[in-house]
């Protein structure tokens, strides 16, 4: 293979000592259960409010309090809102992790940690900063036992000195965080100011990190992505949610109970929904299914352990036509996995969910506008289709606040699909049920409590005929499996169609869901450091629309991005490519459990591409691969 000559990387800029300016990322070492996340809520808000691109990825531990916990900060006056592979600023405040975490670090990093540990001697290439946080929080909280919790509130005041962070910011982000508590947040702005004072008093700032006002966060708000996904359901017409808990999905259930009981209490003080926990996942995709025969729109939410239990019900209404909404927040397996580690990782396993022949309509959304205005497209066309729809989010989108634009309110009817009325059947005089009458597979039905002697019909998970009788002759079998096909193909008419960036490259890069944000970094690295242009697709839905197949007709070259070990897109992608198509196709995979980088999509391209780049000085001007 060619030698690659490669950019400069950061840390020779670190080294430097050349300012570094609202480019950069922090990381917060802790523990569980400590009240870090708090404190961490604030340092990201208070970026936030000065105006600066900012996101915030938590890696805590799937069991106990008490295990290590890190939150990632970055700062990005570009907007670039994925993972930074690379630490620029530690805060060691984990005696367990803490050496392994500065070993850990490119040289030039900076590390600000708890002064018992002693971890200046580790190294000599990094900037160290000492404080005695116990010190401190005896000085301004006089209950020991909250200590532990307001301790953390004095490493905000610290960084906010060390990094040029606004303290009425601070302030703002603080009591904000503990709106209904003014006892609460006044003791943790005392503990921030103290923290503040310790550093102005007694630090001397030698790293070139820096943050300064901006104003690129105007009128945007910072959400995750279940809230959203809750939010977008409601507005939806949701009238039936029953679940489970299980991480990464809880927070959308606790999120929609909390939205229905503000908006969807009637006059009479009676709620006009029913949100029901399960005895377990079974039996919640159970009741959703009964749901949406029943006419209501319904859904759940649940994980890949959810999703496993849930397969001969999903199929079941996949061969009796009714239609349900099931969001799936990937997580890492198999079996239980990691239950707070993200993936891409039930694509396959859902698309074809249940024994038998079986094909489901998956919607891949990569933001949280996106969570919000896909909660609609679910509906719309799981009712439009009488089918079960999934809805493929993942736990770095659903659990991790990210910037937004405010959701715009969406005014379109809803679909409720072919659902007869009384009327109807007067003039029809009568139906069948499984009957393709239009050409487009989809036949009508009709819901219960409908006053019409023709309304009624057998509802069968086994064998049926186009008048719902039950049937084991094979050319009744055969004729509606092939039915569902035709719909499903018809569905690829309806899905939502992909992103398409730049135009004219031989190189093309498609993706699905959060793997967004690193290929739209990677694409200006690709650009700036090696001169090499790459074509985007992003896909938000299966079955694939035509665009999809042109794109890959269009290049030389295709690679295909998976948060996941098997390259399950790209498997996908095979079932429906030409023998040319497929030819061109190449795998770009990331299956840590760590929300994708863009340094890993750029170096495994590079890698890939197997000849000899050079490095551009003269990056152009204002490139951008944003969507």
């Amino acid at each position: 293979m060619a030698t690659i000559e490669v950019a400069p990387r950061e840390s020779e800029q670190r080294q430097g000592k050349r300012p570094i300016i609202n480019d950069f990322s922090i990381q917060v070492a802790t523990v569980n259960g400590s009240g870090s996340q708090s404190a961490n809520t604030v340092l990201l808000r208070s970026i936030f409010q000065m105006g600066i691109p900012v996101s915030g990825k938590n890696l805590f531990p799937s069991n106990i309090a008490g295990l290590p916990t890190w939150y990632t900060i970055r700062a990005s006056k570009d907007g670039y809102i994925a993972r930074k592979k690379e630490i620029d600023f530690l805060v060691a405040m984990n005696a367990e992790t803490a050496q392994d975490d500065v070993m850990s670090l490119a040289a030039g990093a900076a590390v600000l940690y708890d002064e018992p540990l002693k971890l200046n001697g580790l190294r000599n290439d990094l900037t160290f900063y000492a404080v005695p946080y116990d010190k401190i929080v005896g000085t301004v909280c006089p209950d020991a036992k909250l200590r532990k919790l307001v301790k953390n509130m004095i490493y905000v005041g610290v960084v906010a000195f060390l990094l040029n962070i606004d303290m009425g910011e601070v302030e703002k982000a603080l009591r904000k965080q503990f709106k209904r508590k003014q006892k609460a947040a006044d003791l943790n702005w005392g503990a921030a100011k103290a923290g503040f004072d310790y550093a102005a008093a007694s630090l001397t700032k030698v790293d070139p990190l820096r943050l300064e006002r901006m104003d690129k966060t105007a009128g945007k708000i910072i959400i995750d992505g279940n809230n959203a996904a809750a939010m977008g359901a409601m507005f939806a017409g949701v009238t039936v949610f029953t679940w489970y808990p299980i991480t990464p999905s809880s927070s959308l259930g606790e999120s929609l109970i909390e939205y229905c009981k503000r908006f969807r209490i009637g006059p009479d003080g009676k709620a006009t929904f029913a949100i029901v926990q399960a005895e377990d996942e079974l039996a919640a995709i159970g009741m959703a299914i009964g749901a949406g025969w029943a006419g209501a729109r319904s859904m759940t939410a649940t994980a890949g352990p959810g999703i496993s239990l849930m397969a001969e019900f999903v199929g079941l209404a996949y061969y009796a036509e009714i239609p349900v909404v099931i969001w799936d927040i990937e997580r890492v397996g198999p079996s239980t996995g990691l239950p707070t580690r993200t993936s891409q990782g039930d694509v396959l396993f859902c698309a074809t969910l249940s024994h038998g022949d079986t094909k489901h309509i998956l919607l891949f959304p990569s933001s949280v506008e996106e969570c919000f205005e896909m909660a609609f497209d679910a509906f719309d066309l799981s009712e439009q289709f009488q089918t079960p729809v999934f809805v493929l989010s993942d736990l770095d989108l659903g659990m991790n606040n990210w910037m937004a634009e405010p959701f715009d309110y969406i005014d379109r009817p809803l679909k409720r699909g072919k659902v007869l009325t009384k009327e109807d059947l007067d003039r029809m005089g009568s139906f069948a049920r499984y009957k393709d009458v239009d050409g487009d597979g989809v036949g009508y039905r009709t819901l219960p409590g409908t006053d019409h002697p023709a309304a009624a019909y057998f509802t069968r998970g086994s064998g049926h005929n186009e008048k719902s009788q039950y049937s084991e002759r094979p050319d009744d079998y055969q004729n509606n499996l092939d039915r569902l096909a035709k719909k499903w193909e018809v569905a690829r008419g309806h899905v939502p169609r992909p992103v398409v960036k730049g135009e004219g490259s031989k190189v093309g890069l498609l993706s699905y869901g959060t793997s967004r944000w690193a290929i739209f970094e990677s694409r200006d690295q690709l650009k700036k450091e090696y001169g090499l242009d790459v074509d985007y697709l992003r896909l938000k839905a299966w079955p694939f629309t035509s665009d999809v197949f042109d794109f890959i007709d269009q290049h030389e070259r295709v690679y295909v991005v998976d948060q996941n070990r098997d390259g399950q897109l790209l498997q996908l992608l095979r079932l429906e490519c030409s023998p040319a198509q497929i030819a061109k196709l190449r795998s770009v995979r990331h299956y840590n459990g760590l929300p994708i980088d863009a340094r890993s999509v750029t170096d495994e391209v590079i890698i890939q591409e197997g000849h000899k780049v050079t490095r551009q000085e003269h990056a152009t001007a204002g490139y951008s691969g944003e969507e």
